[in-house]
């Protein structure tokens, strides 16, 4: 059985998505012109068309994100709005509020977006019942739970493999909304997991102070990709559609590197989409935005956080060995350029940086001198050079195709046969003429059917199977060329528009009966989708509600306790230090926050605690 493999993209706009698609994207996800989850990166209907065209041109597909929560008085709107993007022609539509499955939406496939907490296999076996045809994994999924999801359902299964985390289960964080009223189910986060915090214990004692305690670093699977393919992954996903546009290219370029290496003699693999993409620059994520890289949980709990910053770190490079007056000498096998950005922890373990005016081979002349001691080391977190390189055209994407040139009674022909097997034919009337200089007339021919330039193919075979050869001039050989290549371009996009028939289960009752304010119902149509399934919803969602007390802010699998080296299953209260076993709180200005331990889930709660009497 032939079993595909995506490599999804972010698209920030047209131009990212574009970008993506040349670097090797079998698929990009971008937002709508509205109700998706990253507000800042809406795009407008005519945008997305224009995507849609590039990217069906090589079998690559847009996914538009519609991933928000709606009230009633949006979901009119909303639905005009998918009927919009189906017309535009994107592929699939991912949603969070599971009431838009109450309506009518066009013959489009849909794809459960992580936000709608798909962390357990009753989760997506429920959804798959549901209609959908992909869910999205929450991207604390293990390689072993993502083996049991596989085992247990049909449906496409996508996972992250680089970019950004949330502390929190996606969908299952209300922080942001609790403390400025900026919603992340609303598209509106406004990223208090990267906040500093004060952490107390029961006592009033202060353990940390203004640290990034729930700061994650960046996400990075490249070494666990046989294995997720292995636990049933068929979709591959990056984050970043706030990212910049050297981010999309480089990390979308490493990916798809490592997929092609993978696909390699394998006949029963094969990517998403057609063509072959050639880089002008060897990817490295180290060179690009990171916070630090981990695998998160897909091996098991390990060391995750970053608090020592939030920011970008990019990739280490060296050790100060020599401090001058004016100058730097790092120990480093890199080599640095006037421009380079350079970052370390200086005292207290902050964050420091300079950039560099001057070099000289490994000594290094900042634009002011740093305090900074040898034996220190330092990362580049702006590689001037790496990102010149990326500003240009830093890769192409091209299509197999072999061109035949024949005849008939009237003139000549030219039959372009592709590497997915789509074939079109142009005809040019004209008198046939047989060459005096054979050799020659073949050289023509070969040479202007091969000017492929900046269309999406590339020549791999020319053949000239007329009787004769004839003479024809340039002209007449790229007129021909030109028009077949339209053709096989408006063949390949059309080929992509069929209709999405989807399959639910209107009976399928839903695996909990009574449900709270974690459903995230802010509507009567996602009320009334859960009681279809026989579940009732005893409380709204928390956008709807405001109703915080008592209620979880974020739920994690993360935990703080086992970061600090605290974690009560790992020893016994006697090895925990004292000061971390009773009941643990974080203060972010003046907002308290209570912490609570679920041991036997491994999970974390934060809980808004603002009766807390503690001054400091």
């Amino acid at each position: 059985m032939m079993r595909t493999l995506e490599l999804l993209s972010p698209a920030k706009n047209c131009e990212y998505g574009k970008a993506a698609i040349d670097h090797g994207a079998d698929a990009v996800y971008i937002g709508a012109p509205a109700f998706g989850a990253r507000v800042a990166a809406g795009n407008s209907l005519q945008e997305i068309e224009q995507l849609a065209k590039y990217a069906h041109l090589y079998h690559s597909k847009v996914f538009a994100t519609v991933n928000t929560l709606l009230f009633d008085n949006e979901i009119e709107d909303a639905v005009k709005m998918i009927w919009g993007l189906y017309e535009a022609g994107i592929d699939a539509l991912i949603i969070q509020d599971l009431g838009l499955l109450e309506c009518d939406l066009p013959p489009i496939a849909l794809h459960a977006s992580t936000q709608t907490h798909n962390a357990t296999k009753e989760r997506v076996k429920f959804l798959e019942q549901a209609g959908f045809d992909r869910v999205i994994l929450a991207r604390e999924t293990s390689l072993e739970e993502m083996k049991q999801i596989r085992e247990a359902t049909t449906v496409e299964l996508e996972a992250f493999i680089h970019g950004a985390l949330c502390v929190s289960y996606s969908g299952q964080c209300y922080m942001s909304q609790y403390l400025n009223g900026r919603s992340g189910n609303r598209g509106c986060c406004g990223q208090p997991c990267r906040s500093t915090y004060d952490l107390y214990n029961g006592d009033c004692q202060l353990l940390k102070k203004e640290e990034h305690l729930l700061s994650l670093k960046d996400f990075n699977a490249s070494q666990m990709l046989e294995s997720m393919i292995d636990a049933g992954i068929c979709s591959f996903k990056i984050e970043g559609r706030l990212k910049d546009l050297s981010y999309v290219k480089n990390i979308t370029a490493y990916y798809r590197t490592l997929l092609d290496q993978y696909l390699e003699g394998k006949p029963n693999f094969r990517a998403a989409s057609s063509g072959k993409t050639t880089f002008f620059f060897t990817p490295d994520p180290e060179r690009t935005f990171n916070r630090g890289y981990t695998t998160y949980f897909l091996k098991g709990r390990q060391p995750m956080a970053s608090h020592e910053t939030q920011k970008s770190i990019g990739k280490m490079v060296g050790t100060v060995v020599k401090i001058d007056r004016n100058s730097l000498t790092v120990k480093s096998n890199e080599t640095f350029v006037p421009g380079d950005g350079c970052c370390y922890f200086g005292k207290g373990g902050l964050l420091e940086g300079f950039q560099i005016n001057h070099v000289e081979g490994n000594r290094l002349y900042p634009n002011r001198m740093p305090e900074i001691a040898t034996g220190t080391q330092l990362w580049r977190n702006n590689d001037f050079a790496f990102e010149k390189k990326l500003q240009g055209k830093s890769a192409e994407r091209k299509i197999g195709v072999s061109l035949t040139l024949g005849e008939y009674n009237g003139g000549l022909t030219l039959t372009l046969c592709d590497e997915d097997g789509y074939m079109v034919q142009t005809e040019m009337p004209c008198e046939k003429n047989i060459a005096l200089q054979k050799e020659r007339a073949e050289d023509l021919i070969a040479k202007q059917l091969g000017k492929l330039g900046d269309s999406p193919f590339r020549a791999q075979k020319i053949e000239n199977t007329c009787q004769n050869t004839y003479f024809v001039a340039a002209s007449m050989l790229n007129d021909l060329r030109r028009r077949a290549v339209e053709q096989l371009e408006i063949v390949r996009i059309a080929a992509t528009r069929i209709p999405h028939q989807r399959k639910a289960d209107a009976d399928a009752p839903y695996y909990e009966q009574q449900l709270d304010y974690r459903a995230n119902v802010l509507n009567h149509l996602s009320e009334q989708f859960y009681q279809k399934h026989q579940a009732t919803i005893g409380e709204h969602g928390l956008e709807k509600s405001l109703d915080y007390e008592g209620k979880a802010l974020m739920t994690t699998r993360y935990c703080l306790r086992y970061e600090l080296g605290q974690c009560l299953k790992l020893k016994n209260n006697k090895q925990v230090a004292k000061e971390y076993q009773g009941n643990l709180y974080l203060r972010n200005n003046k907002n308290w926050f209570l912490l609570k331990f679920d041991c036997g889930k491994c999970q974390m709660q934060i809980v808004a605690d603002n009766s807390l009497n503690l001054t400091h």
